[in-house]
């Protein structure tokens, strides 16, 4: 039987850029990321690169004729919703870009200039070109160094990155992007600058926790790709802005480690965040049965048990899965009368995110109850054990608790701002929890 076609409509996104055969910046990171984030991926090539995480070893600009030829090919066929460019590299590239603008419902313009290695990617007497670029611009997503070059000014705190912000609203775009990576700081300040007539807040700061790395290849690309691809979905500039920043935050902390360089960012983080949902909901559920057929009830506090999971990649409690109404002690062992779903936990998700933060590899969790004989039994546990004392927030004493930790095991947490002593207990794997409250079990 012939099946009935079901099409998906998704917008559609331009990239004019350069390609990487490393395959983590440019036109590869680009339509990687806007397939990612929902849209449909279209390109125009402006220069073939032999690059990989090590540096830029040669570089070939196409000819105009080409580079024209690809946007009006794209242009022609396609309902273009929103366009990014990327490595431009002359300004007659930079000119033919500006002469297709005007008929872009949004254009998001990332001025590259320089590689993360050093390596120059645009020629001198281009960057005069870029302010006629701007002018056309939904949005410029300079890094401290381009920013500077452009405006003159050099973004070194977060006056000064508002300052190069505005001189380039001044330059004739609707709004600035002056990203934060290259300011000093122990968190990273990315500020948008957008025009007074704008019904947006002139001025917006998103601030994020630093990330200790060197595999940021591909960010600046990842990052003007994603605001591309949620601008042609229909978002305004301010949540398009915030939702890619928030991937790429988690696209460097969970970068991808290959070549013999620093690596590059990981642009289907988000998606392959996703897809892990299905897999570690499942795990949970196995692991409620597991507890179950153990016969746990001893270790069972008075509030109720919740056994969580982790996707991968996660970071906010929505990510984690949880017994929804815990698991409770009953004349016939343990039950729970609900079943497995994301979000359903709070204390527990935190504290197994606080202790992801020590080892991201760390995606089960459970909680337990304390008293003095589980407390000799921890003496010689399996793992390292860590003491939360009474504490303003569970966030952060969990988190300061954890720092510096290698392997963690268990926390104890002795209670205060209404939470009662528990013990809880991590695992990599749904088998080394198992084995760690075997180990309570058998001291209980």
């Amino acid at each position: 039987m012939t099946r009935k076609e079901a099409a998906h409509e998704p917008p559609t996104v331009l990239t004019i850029a350069g390609s990487d055969s490393g395959g983590g910046a440019g036109i590869q990171a680009d339509l990687k990321t806007i397939e990612a984030t929902g849209a449909f991926g279209t390109s125009a090539i402006t220069s073939v690169t032999a690059q990989n995480t090590t540096g830029v070893q040669g570089s070939h600009l196409l000819p105009i004729d080409q580079i024209r030829a690809q946007i009006e090919a794209v242009l022609d066929d396609f309902d273009v919703r929103a366009a990014k460019t990327g490595m431009l590299a002359t300004s007659d590239v930079i000119e033919t870009v500006k002469e297709y603008a005007a008929d872009l419902p949004a254009l998001v313009v990332d001025p590259v200039m320089v590689a993360a290695s050093g390596d120059r990617l645009l020629e001198p007497d281009a960057e005069a070109a870029y302010e006629q670029l701007i002018a056309q611009a939904t949005l410029v997503t300079p890094n401290a160094d381009e920013a500077a070059v452009l405006t003159g000014i050099e973004p070194d705190d977060e006056a000064s990155a508002v300052e190069a912000g505005e001189r380039i609203v001044e330059m004739g775009a609707d709004a600035a992007l002056v990203k934060g990576g290259h300011i000093p700081g122990e968190d990273v300040l990315d500020i948008l600058v957008t025009a007074e007539e704008t019904d947006n807040p002139a001025v917006r700061t998103y601030r994020h926790e630093r990330i200790d790395t060197e595999a940021t290849h591909g960010s600046g690309c990842t990052l003007s790709s994603a605001i591309a691809a949620h601008l042609a979905q229909g978002a305004d500039l301010q949540a398009s802005v915030g939702r890619a920043i928030d991937l790429l935050a988690r696209a460097v902390r969970y970068n991808l480690d290959v070549g013999e360089g620093p690596g590059a960012v990981h642009h289907l983080v988000e998606a392959r965040e996703r897809a892990g949902r299905t897999e570690t909901a499942e795990t949970v559920h196995a692991l409620v049965v597991a507890f179950s057929e153990q016969d746990v009830a001893p270790l069972v506090p008075e509030v109720g048990t919740n056994v969580v999971g982790a996707t991968p990649f996660a970071e906010r409690p929505g990510e984690v899965a949880a017994v929804d109404g815990r698991l409770r002690r009953t004349m016939d062992g343990v039950a729970t009368a609900k079943g497995v779903r994301f979000g359903a936990s709070s204390h527990v998700a935190r504290y197994l995110l606080a202790a992801r933060e020590a080892d991201a590899s760390v995606r089960f969790a459970v909680n337990w109850r304390y008293d003095e004989t589980i407390g000799t039994a921890l003496e010689d546990f399996d793992g390292d054990v860590v003491t939360l004392e009474s504490t303003p927030t569970l966030e952060s004493g969990a988190g300061g608790a954890l720092a510096g930790v290698t392997d963690p095991g268990a926390l104890v947490d002795h209670g205060g701002d209404g939470r009662a002593p528990v013990t809880v207990l991590f695992g990599r794997t749904p088998e080394e929890l198992e084995t760690r409250t075997e180990a309570l079990l058998d001291a209980v």
